[in-house]
């Protein structure tokens, strides 16, 4: 179908067919000029390309070009009458062809005998596989073609878009005749087959236009998107050309446009895609995109990469795509197919009514007339749940008047007002402002989020664009509220209805991120935006207060909790002096974990949830002790050892026994660990002795904990190498590490402790599983010296196209007498085995790790001495392992 005022005319300077069939008409065999002509002409439509050629001449030019090749090779075979046709069907009916595009040919017969033309048609066939082109055909009858039709929807989509090449045209004319409207498949029918594989297909995208590496045919927004709109059009209407949809009302100029820019986009994108890679490739995977973004002129800024502007370029089209397919969709079910059906008309006021359960405006000239209503449109909704939706014609009138939404407008009390009703509304708030996103409201009214639109951090970690991120947090947050997050969040759950001013937590979610991309620190950037946001809405000190810092802080929670030590009482106080009271707690904890949750469904798991949850606790009850008076060391010893001997007494172990082990372990010993877990350890080594095996205790939460890792406890004798042994040995194993503590005691014995899940993110359960892992660790750790085999697994494909740079930072943590190193480095397989063979190297003793992987990179932190118990000072030492690790990590 033909886009936006533009009119295919054939380049014939491009190929010389004339001196094509004289070579031919010279050759011995016909199979090397067809070979060297199609080599030719596609060499010249990618220099054409590459010269920056309009992408519809070079995509049409190509199905041009071969529907003459085909129609000379199929002159040159034999056919015993006039009951054969060659016709194009599908993307190549449409007359559109990438490099290496699908050829769809039906071969059709006016009759069902096809004895006459087996062996001429098994002979072109042949002949076409034999000059290189790669077909998909059929050979089908009028009747088949009819039948089969009837049966399958697809099968009727592909045979509307046909062309002739060869034969008489006579015959292509029937077989539309009989898979006419009438006939078969009645435009309301194909339309509601045609929407259910939509939807089916775009819930394999999990209905997001946000994919790290997006499909160009298939993704929401996508190819098929654009194609949808003009296979039910063309269905209705009969029509060929997408400016006849425009001339039947079912579409404007504007949206035409949107449609015709959005298919260039990506028609370039797809051509540059199998240029690259010598086949039919629809995937943008990251193998390709920087070198895509370069071919297409972009270029490194200080403040994003070319391949992130190149993104932010694809997804700003297929958002836009994605939200006129669902209008138009939506338009042509109202006003098309069920403009006749009665639909309940009940006012809502005088500018607004609802008919069959959508809003939709009174008059087409409610929102020229008083632009505020832009904005009383999603307070209505909010205010009144049962409304379902946005009728069509409305969501055109919004689109059609949104420029009028400018800084005169944004200044404007009474839309300052309604803006702050939406926010303040009881109802479900993050919905409305998805609607407002999706209409392009949003944007505009903030212009700050509106430079966020399509913005995308080219990483692993961050899989949606800042825009898309920031609705799902604010989705999660509403899901908070709901009875069924107490399963899954029960924290959270219960924290949202103690917190005092929901539209708070709705702004500060709002702008948590929306200072990225424009250079800076993007906390302290949004902290000043929110801040004027709040000034200018009339939001009391206080509560700017409260938003500022919690966008400037967003991040605080889950790095304190994932890279500090929160069993030191230090790090807790620390915290607390920067949240001040219970208030900002809670509000930050409900934040932070919808936070986690909208970046990357891999995130959360129960481990990072048990941490902030003990944080949460952790720091509340040092805020309702006192800052002044934080726990003294000594007293949280004492308290930790009488409550673990009362309960070891309570199950009859003997105190002597008790006092003895405990003689040789060191107070940080009891400050590291609950006791509870003192309890389970000390029992697990008096039961154990005196046997020379290590000991290896795991323990898994039950099932109906949803918060938690699998704990390995080992206590076995001290050797140089045994937490490298440990994590090699936990590697093969299939095991990732999240957390490490590392005591030995004064008689040289450790107690390691373990959190680890699998590599699903999940705790180990299983009963046979545990076992495997406790045999297979005992095995392993009997002589650490006979070394694990590191493990080498091929390292998955998108990491490798992420260089991340290792970095290590080393500073002292003088309240522990200890050193932290913090480690970044990409990831890979056998990481942490290696990274404990340098500390043994380098006579580094390791205390605790924080083990954290971010997409393709891990953040870890290890708490290390000398082996001599020291923080590790010396310069020159620091600089020795800054540049082993750098060394061995950083290819």
């Amino acid at each position: 179908m033909l886009l936006h005022h533009y009119r295919f005319e054939p380049d014939t300077s491009l190929f010389d067919l004339d001196l094509f069939r004289t070579e031919l008409a010279g050759s011995r065999s016909p199979i090397a000029p067809f070979k060297a002509a199609l080599r030719e002409i596609q060499a010249r439509l990618d220099e054409r390309f590459r010269a920056g050629s309009d992408i519809r001449d070079l995509v049409r030019g190509r199905a041009w070009y071969l529907d003459q090749l085909l129609a000379i090779a199929w002159a040159q075979h034999a056919w015993p009458d006039d009951g054969v046709a060659l016709v194009a069907v599908g993307g190549y009916g449409r007359g559109e062809l990438h490099p290496h595009s699908d050829i769809d040919l039906l071969l059709l017969l006016e009759h069902d005998d096809d004895t006459p033309y087996r062996e001429p048609l098994s002979a072109f066939i042949t002949f076409l596989w034999d000059i290189g082109l790669e077909i998909g055909h059929s050979v089908r009858s009028l009747n088949d073609c009819e039948r089969e039709a009837e049966a399958d929807v697809t099968v009727i989509t592909n045979l509307l878009e046909s062309r002739l090449i060869a034969g008489p045209e006579s015959l292509r004319e029937k077989m539309r005749e009989r898979l006419s409207t009438p006939n078969l498949w009645p435009a309301d029918r194909f339309f509601e087959a045609k929407w259910q594989e939509q939807i089916a297909r775009h819930y394999r995208y999990n209905n997001s236009e946000y994919h790290l590496e997006p499909n160009l045919k298939s993704s929401p927004g996508g190819l098929r998107d654009i194609q949808m709109i003009g296979w039910v059009a063309k269905r209705h209407f009969g029509t060929e050309q997408y400016t006849d949809i425009v001339a039947n009302g079912f579409m404007n100029d504007a949206e035409l446009r949107i449609l015709s820019q959005g298919q260039a986009f990506l028609w370039q994108v797809r051509y540059a895609l199998h240029m690259l890679t010598g086949r039919a490739e629809d995937r943008l995977l990251f193998d390709h995109q920087r070198t895509i973004a370069e071919m297409f002129g972009f270029r490194d800024t200080p403040e994003r990469l070319a391949v992130e502007q190149f993104m932010k370029r694809y997804y700003r089209h297929v958002t836009a795509l994605a939200g006129l397919n669902d209008m138009l969709l939506q338009h042509f079910d109202e006003v098309i197919l069920r403009g006749k059906e009665s639909l309940e008309t009940v006012k809502l006021n005088e500018r607004f009514e609802t008919k069959g359960g959508y809003i939709q405006a009174r008059s087409r000239n409610l929102f020229r007339e008083r632009p505020a209503a832009m904005l009383e449109l999603f307070l209505l909704m909010a205010k009144h749940p049962e409304i379902e939706g946005v009728r069509a014609d409305t969501i055109r009138l919004i689109r059609d008047h949104r420029h009028q939404i400018d800084d005169h407008y944004r200044e404007d009390p009474r839309h300052q007002r309604l803006f702050m009703a939406i926010m303040r509304a009881p109802g479900n708030v993050p919905r409305q402002l998805r609607r407002m996103n999706r209409y392009g409201i949003l944007g505009k009214y903030l212009p700050e989020f509106g430079r966020a639109v399509g913005l995308m951090q080219h990483d692993l970690f961050h899989i949606y664009t800042v825009d898309a991120h920031t609705l799902r947090l604010l989705k999660f947050l509403h899901g908070f509220r709901k009875p069924e997050a107490k399963d899954d969040f029960p924290v959270a759950a219960n924290l949202i209805h103690q917190l005092p001013k929901l539209d708070l937590l709705w702004i500060a979610g709002l702008f948590h991120d929306i200072g990225k991309g424009r250079g800076g620190d993007h906390s302290e950037i949004g902290a000043r935006d929110v801040e004027q946001f709040c000034h200018r809405h009339h939001i009391s000190q206080h509560d700017t207060n409260l938003v500022s810092w919690l966008v400037e802080h967003h991040l605080l929670m889950s790095m304190t909790a994932q890279k500090r030590d929160i069993s030191d009482p230090d790090v807790i106080r620390d915290f607390a002096l920067i949240v001040r009271d219970e208030t900002r707690l809670d509000y930050l904890y409900v934040l932070t974990v919808a936070d986690i949750n909208a970046t990357n469904p891999t995130l959360w798991n129960g481990w990072r949830a048990s941490l902030l949850r003990q944080l949460h606790a952790e720091t509340k009850r040092a805020l309702r002790r006192g800052l002044k008076n934080p726990p003294d060391r000594d007293d949280w010893v004492r308290e930790t050892r009488t409550e673990a001997r009362s309960l070891l007494q309570t199950v009859g172990v003997d105190s002597g026994q008790i006092d003895q082990l405990w003689e040789s372990l060191g107070e940080d010993y009891f400050l590291q660990y609950a006791p509870s877990e003192i309890v389970w350890q000390t029992q697990g080594i008096l039961a154990h002795q005196p046997s020379p095996l290590p000991l290896v205790l795991i323990s898994a939460p039950t099932a109906d904990m949803a918060e938690g890792g699998t704990k390995v406890f080992i206590h076995t004798r001290s050797v140089d190498d045994l937490f490298a042994a440990t994590a090699a040995a936990m590697e093969q194993l299939g095991l990732s590490i999240h957390d490490a503590r590392i005591a030995t005691s004064h008689n040289d014995w450790t107690l390691n402790t373990f959190i680890v899940l699998d590599s699903h993110g999940q705790p180990i359960r299983d009963a046979e599983r545990i076992e495997e892992m406790r045999s297979h660790l005992v095995e392993e750790l009997d002589d650490p010296d006979d070394y694990p085999e590191i493990v080498t697994r091929h390292t998955p494909r998108q990491l490798k196209h992420f260089k991340v740079p290792t970095e290590v930072v080393i500073e002292q943590d003088p309240a522990n007498e200890r050193t932290l190193l913090e480690l970044t480095a990409p990831d890979r397989p056998g990481l942490l085995a290696r990274v404990g063979r340098i500390f043994m190297e380098q006579d580094i003793s390791l205390s605790a790790a924080k083990i954290a992987t971010l997409g393709e990179r891990v953040e870890d932190v290890f708490f290390i001495t000398t082996k001599a118990g020291e923080p590790l000072t010396d310069p020159e030492r620091q600089q020795q392992l800054r540049e082993r690790l750098i060394e061995v990590l950083g290819v």
